[in-house]
């Protein structure tokens, strides 16, 4: 889960809504003070994006009578971040669950003192529901300690304007697409071809959404880490995948495919609507922002393909328990009840964010699942696939400052501030400024 997510209806079955209920045991009593009846207890948990969680928190209220639940939500996890840094630091203020984002995971893990070990709270029982890397991430080096429950992944796709490749005269159906780009090198060529056509519209959003995809699959297929090791030393210019992510990437700009916009930006967010790019690489939740971003009159204008290479993943989270929390136990439940299968499906169908557990990867209510919005798109199956050939990869503590970083590099590229035979040594100086 990442960025700014659109909210959606829940449309969970009734029986996995029901099972949901069940999950997760009764709340102790609390100390009092935060609700209008003594012995109720307020559990504040704190989101960046959309988790899909509304119904969820009414449905956990229901069935633990003095349990409320007070919902901080930031839009921007760059805005998130810090703040939470604060609080931990302040040892006050942060919520009594809050989410940690991959790539901010190692960050706060490196914090595990000021985490709740969910192990004492009966979260190891949970252990086989979820992908086992998944499990293994929110767990300290030394094996001792869960920092985190997992929630979704990001399986990758590639979503695609129908009504600009039919003007440029591409296949406009998800199987041809698809078949035009099994790798990036056929990616550069058709959009090289749409180029040609004279749409008026940009082959691809920008570079930084291309350039993170590439790094994970290149990382997963080498190294298995990308900015920095295991160890977290900086390994900016000897990791090959970076370099031939970052290569390619510059390729694509120097072609001029790119529309040269920051991700989340609002140009970038008016770009849907207005037709400004025709491709943007999609993780499962980015449905979601499309949809919000294009609007009701683009209904079936988006469509999603394959994306090239194979695999990948962008975004994931956990959700963890602040030491600082008056209400331990009664978080540990809470993020337990969200996590768990059905809850991880609910928070699926209303937000797209794809589960972690691997309970209903082959129930029909993820294999059968479509999206009118994206041409009834098979998005149940296109991320299912996705899933099951992520290859997890280790992101260092200071792991998004140098994304940050380097992904302005790539849009003064773009945008003509920066010559692209400049831009590797620029990257590498502001990577190792950004990982000090």
């Amino acid at each position: 889960m990442s960025f700014n997510l659109r909210s959606r209806r829940l449309v969970a079955p009734a029986a996995v809504l029901a099972a949901a209920l069940l999950i997760g045991t009764a709340c102790g009593d609390g100390d009092g003070g935060d609700s209008a009846n003594p012995g109720d207890v307020t559990l504040t948990v704190d989101t960046f994006g959309n988790f899909g969680y509304e119904a969820l928190f009414k449905q956990y209220e229901a069935a633990h009578p003095g349990v409320h639940v007070k919902h901080r939500n930031v839009v921007r996890l760059d805005d998130y971040t810090p703040r939470l840094q604060q609080w931990l630091a302040a040892g006050s203020g942060a919520g009594d669950v809050v989410a940690l984002e991959e790539g901010i995971l190692v960050q706060f893990k490196n914090q595990a003192d000021k985490f709740v070990n969910l192990l004492d709270q009966g979260a190891g029982s949970m252990q086989a529901n979820f992908l086992d890397w998944k499990w293994q991430l929110g767990m300290t080096s030394d094996g001792k300690k869960l920092i985190g429950l997992g929630t979704d992944i990001g399986p990758l796709g590639m979503c695609y304007n129908v009504d600009l490749f039919a003007k440029a005269g591409l296949p406009t159906t998800r199987d041809e697409v698809s078949k035009l780009w099994p790798t990036w090198d056929k990616f550069i060529a058709t959009g090289e071809r749409f180029t040609a056509a004279g749409t008026g519209a940009n082959f691809m959003d920008g570079a930084n959404a291309q350039f993170n995809t590439m790094l994970v699959q290149e990382a997963g297929e080498g190294e298995g880490y990308t900015y920095f090791d295991r160890n977290d030393q900086l390994v900016f210019e000897s990791n090959p995948a970076i370099k031939t992510a970052f290569d390619k990437v510059i390729e694509m700009t120097e072609a001029g495919l790119s529309a040269n916009l920051p991700s989340f930006s609002p140009e970038w967010s008016a770009g849907f609507r207005q037709g400004s790019f025709a491709t943007i690489s999609c993780p499962s939740w980015m449905l979601g922002i499309i949809e919000d971003n294009a609007g009701p009159e683009n209904k079936a204008k988006w469509d999603v393909a394959a994306v090239p290479g194979g695999g990948g993943y962008w975004g994931g989270s956990w959700l963890a328990v602040p030491a600082q929390s008056r209400h331990q136990q009664e978080a540990a439940d809470l993020a337990k009840f969200l996590t768990n299968p059905e809850s991880q499906l609910a928070a699926y169908l209303a937000a797209n964010t794809f589960p972690s557990s691997t309970k209903y990867y082959k129930d029909e209510a993820i294999t059968n699942r479509t999206d009118d919005y994206f041409n009834d798109a098979p998005v149940g199956r296109i991320f299912g696939d996705g899933a099951a050939q992520v290859k997890p990869v280790y992101l260092g503590p200071k792991n998004q400052n140098v994304r940050q970083e380097v992904e302005n590099v790539l849009l003064a590229v773009g945008q003509g501030r920066l010559q692209p035979d400049e831009a590797w040594q620029r990257a590498v100086e502001v990577a190792e400024s950004a990982a000090r």
